[in-house]
């Protein structure tokens, strides 16, 4: 699982274009939105349609758990590795 969050850091700074931010510099279990990194809801498209390019997985917009699974890159690494197409 270490490695899958490492890979949605890496893709959460190319995605989002995050200057000056490593993929050390991101806590898998900080909040992305609000406190953390300060994603707003733009930022959250984009990264759901990068995740749906890369991993084949798909968030319905109006689902109640996006939040959840947009809670960390931990939480997204959870999200990815029980609905990515194999």
């Amino acid at each position: 699982m270490q490695a899958l969050e490492q890979e949605i850091k890496k893709l959460v700074i190319e995605t989002l274009n995050l200057e000056d931010i490593t993929p050390d510099d991101i806590d898998p279990a900080a909040p992305l939105f609000v406190e953390g990194l300060g994603l707003d809801s733009i930022d959250a498209l984009e990264l759901g349609l990068a995740l749906q390019k890369t991993y084949g997985v798909a968030m319905k917009s109006d689902s109640q758990e996006n939040r959840r699974h947009f809670a960390s890159v931990r939480a997204l690494a959870d999200f990815v590795s029980a609905h990515r197409k194999a």
